[in-house]
């Protein structure tokens, strides 16, 4: 920071003027300083750590701190499980990381190729001569993100000032077929890749230790659930989901539950309005704008960010169930 001191003689002489200035600068340091804070993370079960993102929209207004983010901790080692919207929440969480244990990453789990959940991923690479670490992903991950990558690096650069180089965008060398099992040392994750869904890259992470599932954004709590994959397959999912013994679920966006499933009954009960609202305007031939403005909007109505993103999961099933047999 740099600073010009008036010639006029202060009133309250040079000392004042130096105790003023010196204030300035450290609170100039400070703020460099918190650029980069570690994220505020709760611990809802042992080794269990969760960001909890804000329910809006992902924009520079919020920082694209949006979603839930969360790290494990082994005896061995930390799997991260997200990074955030940017190159910076990466590194706050990564600072979250270091602040709660000493046991260096291993594992950067990346639960689907949206922006506000895997942009933070060179924020968490590891620096020269820190161990390597082993980015994951459903085997359809990467197909996605290179698709998507042009139109998430521009945004980034539009919206959020922040250029990233296509050499600095992770895509992950260890893939989930179905499921793979992560040891962490004295605990083991079990990571499940799910059909077409929410997207067609959906993963879950499961801590066997403390029976706690981090469901990605299969599980949308207060924010609207947002339709990117097929929604029948969705529902589909959600059957078996319900099927997992879990004390604790990391929803991909809002509160953590632990009563599970019971908190999938909201979700629920808006896709299926979805489906069966959609699929009856589809019979009675009701054009796409009409269907979009009054398809399933009482079920909509209480969830968060509904006008940003109901006429679009009404565009989605449309366009699926249009040629439904």
């Amino acid at each position: 920071m740099h600073m010009v001191i008036p010639r006029a003689r202060s009133p309250f002489g040079r000392a004042w003027v130096s105790v003023v200035l010196n204030g300035l600068l450290s609170t100039a340091a400070a703020l460099a300083q918190t650029t980069d804070a570690p994220l505020a993370v709760s611990e809802p079960a042992p080794g269990v750590f969760v960001h909890t993102g804000v329910i809006e929209d992902w924009l520079p207004e919020n920082l694209g701190d949006v979603a839930n983010l969360g790290f494990v901790v082994g005896t061995r080692c930390v799997a991260v499980i997200d990074t955030g919207g940017t190159p910076q929440l990466g590194r706050r969480l990564r600072a979250a990381v270091a602040r709660a244990t000493a046991v260096p990453i291993c594992y950067v789990i990346n639960t689907h190729a949206h922006p506000d959940h895997v942009l933070g991923n060179s924020g968490i690479a590891p620096l020269a001569g820190e161990p390597a670490v082993q980015f994951v992903a459903s085997k359809k991950f990467n197909a996605a993100m290179s698709a998507r990558e042009p139109f998430y690096t521009g945004a980034l650069k539009r919206d959020f000032g922040i250029a990233l180089a296509h050499e600095a965008v992770v895509y992950p060398t260890l893939i989930v077929e179905q499921t793979v099992p992560l040891d962490l040392g004295g605990r083991q994750l079990v990571l499940t890749a799910w059909p077409t869904a929410h997207t067609d890259n959906d993963l879950t992470v499961f801590d066997t230790q403390t029976r706690s599932l981090f469901t990605a954004d299969l599980l949308f709590v207060e924010h609207l659930p947002v339709i990117d994959g097929n929604l029948r397959g969705w529902l589909a999912v959600m059957g078996e989901l319900a099927k997992v013994d879990a004390a604790l679920v990391v929803p991909g966006h809002g509160a953590v539950s632990r009563d599970w499933p019971a908190a999938l009954t909201h979700q629920r009960e808006y896709l299926e309005a979805v489906l069966r609202e959609t699929r009856a305007a589809v019979k009675a031939r009701v054009s796409l704008p009409r269907a979009v403005e009054s398809v399933a909007r009482d079920a909509a109505a209480s969830w968060s960010l509904a006008d940003r993103f109901h006429r679009r999961n009404i565009t989605a099933a449309y366009a699926e169930l249009e040629w439904e047999d």
